[in-house]
């Protein structure tokens, strides 16, 4: 009894630690080349069009054709229906928001000193130490709207998580929603504030390098050996004093 109380006591403080550091970033050696590339944005020949999602239609307005590739530091998947923002705007297509730094910032020793973090339409993000707000490039981090009426690609944005190296293709464009709200995007790297998030309705959308995270796997491992040792515990006999 007292070996199956000491492992439940390591196993909580692993769950407990691991679950703290889900989501430390991954180290500067782990990030592949092609994020020192910057997005790419090209004129576009295509015209406005509409697209039917949930027996609703959206009019894509596109500006630019558009191609990033970079690292999710934080994220907020959309539901329409459970959003009160989104449900009031009747929007249904932006699928998630995915906050995504690339280049210089992605290997920045600093970069596990900030903390980012997804509202309803921003990315936010504060740092600790002097040092790490000198060297993070505010052009190299965007908030991006993402929008498909793919179910598959849908399905891959929903297995996003922090670390996760990605890479999507489509146009950045304005478009509006059923009831008439419309949402516009940013079209320069450089903007920031109210109105400088891209809005990219989709083409592809990839995951190109998962983040294998040791911390994950110490919440995991540790969470499962908690319940085990939970159920040794309340199974085994008590005698009484």
């Amino acid at each position: 009894m007292r070996l199956n109380n000491g492992l439940m006591l390591l196993s909580l403080m692993v769950a407990t630690v691991g679950f703290w550091n889900r989501n430390a970033l991954p180290p500067a050696a782990s990030i592949l080349p092609l994020l020192d590339v910057d997005p790419v944005q090209d004129r576009t020949i295509n015209r406005a069009f509409a697209v039917d999602w949930k027996g609703r239609e959206y009019r894509i307005e596109p500006k630019f054709g558009y191609e990033l590739t970079g690292l999710v530091v934080s994220y907020r998947l959309h539901d329409g229906e459970n959003s009160r923002m989104h449900r009031r705007s009747d929007d249904h297509l932006n699928a998630a928001d995915l906050c995504v730094v690339w280049g210089n910032n992605a290997r920045i020793p600093e970069l596990g000193e900030y903390k980012f973090r997804s509202g309803v339409f921003t990315c936010f993000w504060t740092y600790r130490s002097r040092a790490a707000g000198q060297r993070f490039n505010e052009q190299q981090i965007s908030n991006n709207h993402l929008l498909t009426d793919d179910p598959e690609i849908r399905r891959e944005i929903s297995r996003v998580r922090i670390g996760d190296q990605i890479r999507l293709s489509g146009v950045l464009a304005e478009y509006m929603s059923p009831n008439g709200s419309r949402r516009g995007t940013s079209t320069t790297r450089t903007d920031t504030g109210d109105g400088a998030c891209e809005t990219i309705y989709l083409n592809q959308f990839e995951i190109i390098k998962r983040e294998i995270s040791p911390w994950r796997w110490a919440w995991w491992l540790g969470s499962l050996m908690l319940l085990i040792t939970l159920i040794v515990h309340f199974r085994t006999p008590h005698r009484a004093r």
